[in-house]
Order: C-alpha cells, then structure tokens, then sequence
C-alpha cells in the first residue's frame, strides 16, 4: 500500500515542505467508512492549516501523511505500522473503535498518542486500546442520557418505549443511556422495550406492541443508525403512532429525510448545528470554512470533532513543550471543560472521551431539521454504567 505524503485526498493544499512534526491519518478512504471518515479528517485538515498559519506547533509546521484503512481491520494496523515507519509522530484513526482500534494499537505500542476521529463507544480510548489513545467526541450513553433528561424537562414525557437496533455497539450505548437517565426522574417510566435489526425489512411485531399499550408512550427512544433508523421512522408514524421519537447524533442531517416525506416530532442530540442556526458564531464560522474547503456544507455533525481532536491535540503539545506520548496524555488529562468551537471538552486518566456535554437540540418539523434548544445533562454517565454497557 502506498503511503501519500500530502493532505488528505479531499483537500487542496499541500502540506509545508519544511514541517517537522506528522501527523499521520489512518483512515477509510474507500469503502463505507469513508463516508465518515472523510468529513471528520477534512475538518483536522482545517485546524492544522490554521495552526500552521499562525505558526505552527512549537515553532513548527505540522505535515499530514495518510494512509488508506479501506475499511478494514487488517488493512487498518497496516496503514498504521506503515506511517510510523514514515515518520508520523501522532496517529489519527478511523471514527469507529472496530476500524480505528488496530492503527491506534500501533501508535500506543510506539508510545506515541492516537485520536479518533469521532469514536463514542467508550472502548476507543483507555479501555479498548490504551493510556494513550483519545476521542473528543461524545460518548453514545452520553446522547441517551441527553434525550431522556431534555424529553422530561422541555416536553413533559414521563412514559417511553425503547427500540434497540442490535447492529452495532452504538446503538446500544444509546439505549444504555437512555436507560440510566430516564428512571431516575421522578415519576418517569419505561413501559416497554423491544429491538429489531438493522436490515429489517419490517418491524411490524415491535409496533404491534407499542400499539398494545394502554396509552401511546410520550417518547419512543430509538437507538439506531442508517438506513434502519429510517425505515423504523417510517413504520411507526405510518401506524399512527405519534411520539416524540429520539435517536442519537449518528442520524443527523438532511440527507435521510427523503425517505420519511413530512416528518415531524424527530429530535436527535448533536455537537453543533449544520444548518445555519448554532447560536454560537463560531460554529458557523466553521460551516463557512468546511463549505469553502470543500464546496458544501457539512453533511452532518460528524464533521466537528475532527475539527476539535487537533485543537486539543495541540494545546495538549504546547503545553507539554513536546509531541512525546505520556506527557502530551498527562496534559490532556489535566483538562476539564476546555473551551472548544463546539462546547468544552473534559478528560481524565480513567476516561479519554467526553461523559457530559453540551448538546445542541435538533428536532425535525415538516420535513426540515432545525436548532430548537441546546442541552447538558445535570450529571456526567458514571464509569459503572458506561463500563457496563
């Protein structure tokens, strides 16, 4: 496999030929992760040609070498064994702990720091791969716990119906935080649970039962990713089902929304907000950048902690006067509620990713997704039940 000693491939500016410090990106860029992958390592891109234009990183320029992970485990810890072998000082993996661990398995055996992309299951971090290893995303129990404690507090639920989708481990973070957050309100009850599988063509039994219940749930917690969640969607309000469904970040964005025409009463957690109305100007400053970078805006929130893994990446090296493993990962650790453009960021020595956050509220209304609230839930996830999960 050959390795590209310049950005990433959906970039145009080359890297500094006088960088001294690398970063190197094992990413998906082929096969399905990539659809992930991509925006989020466009959005590192950004950072570091920001940090480069003001200088760069203890006085140098950063230099990104890439190496394609195809989507696959194998080809991961080889695209991570082949930029050590070219230099890279830090790796950057691919979002999910599955296709990102076996690159950040490298790095850590070299000593040396891994962030991923946008990983949130908490395996992808000290864990699953070690004390080196970080995500700046947010942890999937984390945006359960965000729709259960917003649900109760901004719309009166106090019955809900949990639909797990079993296909992958974020799902069921989802539903793990949910499943923590909303018992513990008063007068809150789940009433029911079920789960179907991605690639279910039908979920019709699952409905059969929430209609059963004596009363229609105030809220239906979905935990599901494309292109399940969707047809999920459709089945229940084509049975009249109206609740208020929830879901996870993974869901945001338009680009779904096709298959469910006139939506209403969807609302999903997420970073920041594509779609022009993030209070926060920064955060549309960025939407702006990505959008001139690339020729569009992002898809989805997944581009953002790309964008906040080098930030924090790099104040973590300035501060420790060096890009060395361990003492990058001591002043990592030492931050809590460190301001980024999408809410402030915490860690810790047992947890490398974020067990609260501050979320944005989106909730889709006629078809069209917009920023209706923004939310932190009023107690971090407890390591017992994200270890648990």
């Amino acid at each position: 496999m050959k390795r590209l000693a310049l950005p990433l491939a959906a970039l145009t500016l080359a890297a500094p030929a006088q960088a001294d410090i690398t970063v190197g990106f094992a990413i998906a860029q082929s096969g399905w992760m990539e659809a992930y992958d991509t925006p989020a390592a466009t959005a590192a891109q950004i950072r570091i040609d920001e940090i480069n234009a003001a200088g760069g990183l203890l006085g140098e320029q950063i230099r990104v070498i890439t190496a394609d992970t195809r989507t696959d485990r194998a080809e991961a810890a080889r695209a991570g064994l082949e930029l050590v072998d070219d230099g890279a000082q830090m790796l950057v993996v691919s979002c999910d702990y599955d296709f990102g661990a076996p690159a950040a398995l490298v790095a850590e055996g070299e000593g040396m720091n891994s962030f991923f992309l946008c990983a949130e299951d908490i395996k992808a971090g000290v864990q699953g791969v070690g004390p080196n290893s970080f995500s700046s995303s947010v942890l999937a129990a984390v945006q359960g716990a965000t729709m259960a404690e917003w649900s109760y507090a901004r719309r009166d639920a106090r019955t809900a119906y949990v639909l797990e989708d079993t296909f992958i481990e974020y799902n069921k973070g989802i539903c793990t935080g949910f499943d923590w957050m909303f018992p513990r309100l008063d007068g809150a009850q789940i009433v029911g649970r079920d789960t179907f599988v991605n690639d279910d063509a039908s979920i019709a039994s699952q409905i059969t039962r929430i209609r059963a219940l004596p009363e229609e749930p105030d809220v239906i917690m979905l935990c599901s990713v494309m292109p399940g969640a969707a047809a999920a969607v459709r089945q229940i309000r084509a049975a009249g089902i109206n609740s208020l469904i929830l879901n996870g970040s993974a869901v945001d964005g338009s680009y779904w929304l096709g298959a469910t025409p006139g939506l209403s009463g969807f609302v999903v957690p997420v970073q920041g907000s594509i779609y022009g109305d993030d209070p926060r100007p920064e955060v549309e400053a960025f939407n702006a950048a990505y959008e001139g970078r690339t020729g569009s805006r992002p898809a989805s929130q997944y581009a953002y902690p790309g964008y906040v893994l080098i930030d924090l990446w790099a104040r973590a090296v300035e501060a420790a006067g060096t890009v060395d493993g361990a003492a990058v990962t001591a002043q990592l650790e030492a931050m809590t509620d460190a301001p980024t453009t999408f809410g402030p960021r915490s860690f810790s020595d047992a947890l490398h990713h974020q067990n609260t956050a501050l979320m944005q509220i989106i909730e889709i209304t006629d078809g069209t997704p917009a920023r209706v609230d923004e939310w932190r839930i009023s107690e971090p996830v407890p390591m017992s039940v994200l270890i648990a999960q």
